[in-house]
């Protein structure tokens, strides 16, 4: 029994559209315009002279914890045996350092 054609394999990614062209001086005057389509996934070909000469797509995605899990591995790291024990002194010197 063959699968229907709109399924794909569970493993395959999304395959990304098609870069699509844009001269330099349009790519300069429309940019704010061309990097809120890089977000929706979109991506660029930069020609000069008819010429590609760089790529403008998205950045590989990484994940960002959740509230629950940054609490966790908060306190997680508070657990830890080798972590640094400071007095209440150097934390307080520590603080100072970081506002100069």
């Amino acid at each position: 029994m063959s699968k229907p054609l709109d399924q794909k394999p569970l493993d395959q990614k999304p395959i990304a559209p098609k870069p699509i062209e844009i001269g330099a001086y349009e790519a300069k005057t429309h940019l704010p315009r061309l990097l809120r389509e890089v977000a929706a996934g979109q991506s660029f070909t930069i020609t000069l002279r008819g010429k590609p000469v760089a790529e403008l797509k998205p950045t590989p995605t990484r994940h960002r914890m959740t509230r629950e899990e940054a609490v966790r591995a908060m306190i997680e790291f508070t657990k830890r045996p080798d972590r640094p024990s400071l007095t209440a002194e150097q934390i307080k010197e520590m603080i100072e350092y970081g506002r100069r």
